[in-house]
């Protein structure tokens, strides 16, 4: 894609079968400054529309007549035109297990209804920043050459991961799994930076880390923590572990900018 001048320059999608919802959040979308919106009111629709005019943003509800938000996701995913879409709930779903399949699924944000007009803006500044690549200004480090594991068990979370550092100039990432991969990773190769899911089979991130700063030889190497779910004490847990920073999912491209300028320099 080529680069955005500004917010008015993209294209949005937005599902929802009410007619009513379709207003309000049109409406505020326009006070956000974008002007070119599209809608759909299910998936067959939005996965056609994808087909022939692919937008910048596909902004969801989490229930549609044909499907939930979640099985329009696997779709546009699993289909290799698709898969790197960025994608956006808002919903007044709060369930955590309903929630944490889009959140492995690399949206870019999910949004409450009502939702506030500051919230909507940084969404979209999300997806702004998804789009226009700007290479990370580091003091120590050329973007270009700095070798990153990316770990986490979601094959989707790992590929979005992997756009996100992308859009950084971060180019030279290699993959794990678990936490029992990206040991054997770290003992094959040498890398400037660790990300890693929290939640694991085999080996979670909080096990990943122990083993890494036990290790003198790789205990240097920066930790980026990505979580969905963890609450607050095992977040605190976590920081005093020896992980550097946390990252929630939804995985921001402007909050990950600012963590890694922060402990990479």
């Amino acid at each position: 894609m080529s680069a955005y001048a500004a917010i008015s320059d993209l294209s949005f999608l937005l599902v929802e079968p009410s007619e009513t919802q379709r207003k309000i959040i049109g409406k505020a979308l326009e006070e956000a400054g974008i002007i070119q919106i599209e809608y759909a009111s299910n998936i067959e629709e939005t996965i056609s529309a994808l087909a022939n005019f692919p937008p910048d943003l596909v902004i969801s509800s989490m229930y549609l007549p044909d499907g939930s938000a979640n099985e329009l996701i696997d779709r546009i995913r699993s289909n290799q035109a698709t898969e790197e879409q960025c994608f956006m709930l808002i919903s007044s779903e709060s369930n955590r297990e309903y929630l944490e399949h889009l959140k492995q699924s690399g949206v870019l944000a999910i949004l409450p209804k009502p939702f506030t007009q500051k919230d909507l803006k940084r969404a979209i500044h999300s997806t702004l920043d998804f789009i226009v690549e700007e290479e990370i200004d580091l003091e120590m480090f050329d973007p270009k050459t700095l070798k990153v594991l990316v770990t986490d068990d979601s094959l989707t979370a790992r590929k979005h991961i992997s756009k996100t550092l992308n859009t950084m100039g971060i180019e030279d990432i290699e993959f794990a799994e678990n936490g029992r991969q990206a040991i054997e990773r770290l003992g094959e190769e040498e890398f400037d930076l660790i990300v890693t899911d929290y939640n694991m089979p085999e080996m979670d991130g909080r096990e990943l880390t122990d083993a890494v700063r036990q290790n003198p030889d790789i205990a240097h190497i920066p930790i980026l923590m990505v979580s969905s779910n963890a609450d607050e004490s095992q977040l605190s847990n976590i920081t005093q572990e020896g992980v550097d920073a946390i990252c929630g999912k939804p995985f921001e491209p402007g909050t990950v900018r600012q963590l890694l300028a922060q402990i990479l320099n």
